[in-house]
């Protein structure tokens, strides 16, 4: 009976991971491999689904919209983890070091992670459009680009628009995980690095960076998958516009893989989605090993 005790312990948690979370991978997996459009009788989906194998896999290969959607989310992954990871550990190293009012701006800060996307998206829109608060203040210094258009109207400049906007919004997640691992840090190492003479910067980047490695694996990785799920932030701000032309066809600037799969639910194109989904993982899978190797700290 020992043998079984701690089975039955696991077992609450093996059943909800099976229900919703092995079976729903396990069904969209079976999803992919069949033709589900809006022509399918929905309340007989099992019966009237069309097996076609690996067709959805070999039609998403040959669509210019996918592989724009995937070079857009590895575009907005390279603008908004390293900056923000940057951004965060930075103001972690200010708000640190008891500067005066270090309580009020570490609540402020981390103040917009907690609000809703729709909210942040809708506040930063209004910024970033014609007249805007950001338009206003180039026309002052004679910079008339983006009075037509605005910053999100723009095909170059939309992408990086949002990518900014959502950096400010989360850095101040990052900053809270990094002052917990500053204060981890011994004083015994920076009084030895102002005995030898080291800058502000140079015990930032030699003794701050490395010691703090588990931290910023962990934004990685989370920045990563975030950025694959993408889709309220550019569906707010942007609705998948301005357009671009990629390989002679005409996609959505701004139409990140999350957004792409949103479009394939909503055509009602089941399968072609799931298909989706299971090259989405196999990307975040080998992306974060990547970055899980190079930022591991060695034995």
């Amino acid at each position: 009976m020992k043998k079984f005790t701690p089975y039955l312990w696991l077992m609450p948690f093996l059943l909800v991971f099976g229900i919703f979370l092995a079976y729903p991978m396990a069904y969209s997996f079976i999803i992919s491999l069949k033709k589900v459009t809006w022509q399918t009788n929905l309340y007989e989906v099992f019966s009237d689904m069309q097996w076609v194998g690996f067709d959805n896999y070999r039609e998403l290969l040959h669509r210019a919209d996918f592989w724009w959607s995937l070079i857009a989310t590895f575009l907005y992954m390279l603008l908004t983890i390293p900056l923000g990871i940057f951004l965060s550990l930075l103001l972690a190293t200010l708000l640190s070091e008891n500067l005066f009012g270090a309580k009020f701006f570490r609540s402020a800060l981390f103040l917009p992670n907690i609000l809703d996307m729709l909210v942040i998206g809708l506040v930063w829109k209004l910024i970033y459009s014609p007249d805007g608060l950001l338009d206003t203040a180039f026309m002052k210094m004679g910079v008339h680009y983006f009075h037509a258009k605005g910053f999100l109207g723009d095909a170059h400049t939309a992408l990086a628009a949002v990518a900014v906007a959502m950096v400010l919004k989360s850095c101040g997640f990052g900053m809270v995980l990094f002052l917990t691992a500053l204060k981890n840090i011994s004083p015994n190492i920076f009084e030895a690095a102002d005995l030898d003479g080291m800058t502000w910067w140079q015990k930032f980047y030699y003794i701050r960076v490395p010691l703090v490695k588990p931290v910023i694996l962990f934004l990685v990785v989370t920045g990563i998958l975030g950025s694959l799920n993408a889709f309220t932030e550019f569906y707010i701000m942007t609705e998948g516009n301005p357009v671009t032309l990629f390989a002679g066809e005409t996609v959505g600037a701004t139409r990140v893989s999350g957004y792409l799969l949103f479009n394939r639910f909503t055509e009602m194109n089941y399968g072609s989605a799931a298909a989706m989904s299971y090259f989405l993982l196999i990307f975040a899978l080998v992306v974060s090993f990547i970055n899980y190797r190079l930022l591991r700290e060695k034995a």
